[in-house]
């Protein structure tokens, strides 16, 4: 020792360590910035469980609690047994009622927590000026969302599906986030873009948002968007390269998600009409580039959807549960924590399936976050802090859904919500 310091012969190290360190931070400077810029990590807040596409023309006031009544009612109908109700919700029989109390609850209270108003795939203009009747449905839903917005009825989250913006509904496309971008909605508004088949197209959307912003005057930035990944272009380029990944780079920081969909996507791959599903290999190559290309940028990821609707005669509506439920744990269990929900018959087992699911991993995740905190306690499992975030994650998760209620997680954790958020982040 010199001084404090280490020597090795005739060396200073902690000189020429400082030395080394000080040019290392030159010359990784520029990469630093870029890293920094590119992979932000996740941005904290609430991420839905389900976005709910309605076309514009049924977009009424009062649409969330119609959906939770309608909800209700198909449980007061058609509730399978409670081994049933178990199997849906992947727990334990002695877990069935205090998970339905929940579920009603849920479907009384915030029955949809993300609304997506449609104009397109979804929406069909009534015949004769069908530009006339998209601007009226648009001034009608933007209507309905600000009296729920007056009325504290509106969803947490709510938005617009466009046109896409290939050459032949680029017009329509336009008028439409026009519309919307006018009717001056709070910033839990988000624009999803869909078909997207190459960078170009994501690069226009930031300059048209912005362009919007400063027509209307509204703050910068205040205007974001989802791609809906629908497109074999989207996923892998005629370069062979991961498109969905520049997409989401050159979306300067606006894209809020990454949306998968189920059918246009498998139409475009090539499968038959009768294999198209969420769980099809295309399907899961398709999500697994999504996972990859949205990781530590904070753009958050959403499965799609499934046609087959629990409508119908009782043993119908119980097969349609059981596939429903079936895809929302699958998704879940793939890291997908969103997906798309057509029908208010399908609200009880996205929640049922949602609530499971967090509940399932409450206690392993709370156990073993408390005991990473804790380095005084024993534990069979020693914890990196990449999978401290991960057990954190399960329980924010499980908290914003109302899956999980504070005062049990403050009890098996011994921290509290904002500290959980903290450790996500």
């Amino acid at each position: 020792m010199k001084h404090g310091h280490l020597t090795y012969g005739l060396m200073d190290v902690d000189e020429v360590a400082a030395g080394l360190a000080a040019g290392l931070d030159q010359q990784l400077a520029e990469d630093d910035a870029a890293r920094l810029a590119g992979y932000p990590g996740d941005g904290g807040g609430r991420q839905p469980v389900h976005t709910v596409y309605v076309p514009a023309d049924r977009v009424a006031a009062g649409i969330a609690a119609d959906w939770g009544r309608q909800a209700l009612a198909a449980l007061d109908e058609f509730q399978p047994d409670r081994a049933t109700v178990a199997a849906l919700a992947g727990v334990e029989i002695d877990l069935v009622d205090a998970l339905l109390a929940r579920v009603r609850h849920k479907l009384t209270v915030e029955p949809i927590e993300d609304l997506r108003v449609d104009v397109e795939d979804g929406y069909v203009p009534t015949p004769g000026d069908q530009d006339a009747a998209e601007d009226d449905a648009v001034r009608a839903a933007t209507d309905a969302l600000r009296a729920d917005l007056l009325a504290g009825e509106a969803p947490p989250f709510f938005g617009v599906r466009i046109k896409s913006f290939e050459s032949g509904t680029r017009l329509r496309s336009a008028r439409s986030l026009v519309q919307f971008a006018g009717a001056m909605l709070p910033n839990s508004f988000v624009v999803t873009l869909p078909k997207v088949t190459s960078v170009a197209q994501v690069r226009a959307m930031v300059w048209a948002v912005r362009r919007l912003e400063v027509d209307f005057g509204l703050a910068e930035g205040f205007l974001r968007f989802e791609l809906q990944v629908e497109t074999t272009q989207a996923v892998q380029g005629a370069d062979g390269r991961a498109t969905v990944s520049a997409m989401v780079h050159a979306a300067d920081g606006r894209c809020t998600g990454l949306h998968y969909g189920t059918y246009d996507y498998s139409a475009a791959a090539g499968i038959a009409a009768a294999y198209q599903s969420m769980d099809h290999p295309v399907a899961d190559h398709a999500k697994n580039v999504m996972l990859l290309a949205a990781a530590g940028t904070g753009v958050r990821l959403s499965d799609g959807s499934t046609n087959i609707l629990p409508v119908g005669a009782a043993d119908q509506v119980h097969a349609g549960w059981q596939l429903h439920a079936r895809l929302v744990r699958r998704s879940l269990q793939r890291g997908f924590y969103q997906g798309w929900d057509m029908h208010p018959h399908q609200l009880p087992t996205r929640y049922l399936a949602t609530y499971g699911f967090f509940r399932s991993a409450f206690p392993a995740a709370a156990g073993r976050l408390r005991s990473y905190l804790d380095s005084a306690s024993g534990t069979a499992v020693m914890d990196e802090p990449a999978t401290a975030r991960a057990l954190a994650n399960v329980l924010v998760r499980g908290l914003d859904c109302g899956a999980l209620e504070e005062k049990e997680v403050l009890e098996a954790v011994a921290i509290d919500r904002l500290a959980l958020a903290a450790l996500v982040r």
